[in-house]
């Protein structure tokens, strides 16, 4: 029999706290809150995953070189109930802002446009005949939309004949 070394010792130290420790968990798991304490445990891959039943806070623990580590696992509710009133927070300050009334910073020397120049022109309603009068593309916007499908049509082209090449090439 070889003499234990330090880390077979500290292997088996920690085999030992697990058997320990994973037969508290099994009565942990099943003794009712009030007899159990505060933390309730439930292993993970990783480690142990820590309860606390008091405040609710869930902590990740594993074993690390120095012994064991538990690190509070992120509360999203906490952070969205976070998030929640800093919008609300922003809301009130904006609703106070429009309830002062528009305030406009800087000098404007024109006069803002009656109309958008990039708007389309809406159908006019010719007088006493009661027709809708449709306004038809411009040339540009022809020209536009041939040139589209020209080069379309050539793409198309080029791919059925590249296909022909691969099949002929490989029968």
């Amino acid at each position: 029999m070889r003499p234990a070394t330090s880390s077979t010792t500290s292997w088996l130290a920690a085999a030992a706290a697990v058997m320990m420790f994973g037969g508290g968990l099994v009565a942990a798991q099943s003794a009712p809150d009030g007899e159990n304490g505060r933390y309730s445990m439930t292993p993970i891959p990783e480690g142990v995953l820590r309860l606390d039943t008091r405040t609710g806070t869930v902590s990740t623990c594993t074993k690390n070189g120095a012994g064991w580590a538990c690190y509070a696992v992120p509360d999203e509710r906490t952070a969205l109930d976070a998030e929640i009133g800093r919008l609300q927070a922003e809301v009130e300050r904006l609703k106070g802002q429009l309830a002062a009334g528009p305030t406009v910073s800087g000098k404007i020397d024109e006069a803002l446009p009656e109309s958008d120049p990039l708007k389309k022109a809406e159908p006019k309603v010719a007088e006493g005949e009661r027709k809708i009068e449709i306004p038809l593309p411009s040339d540009q916007d022809v020209d536009r939309v041939m040139s589209f499908l020209e080069k379309a049509w050539r793409r198309l082209i080029d791919m059925a004949h590249r296909v022909q090449k691969d099949v002929s090439g490989k029968i």
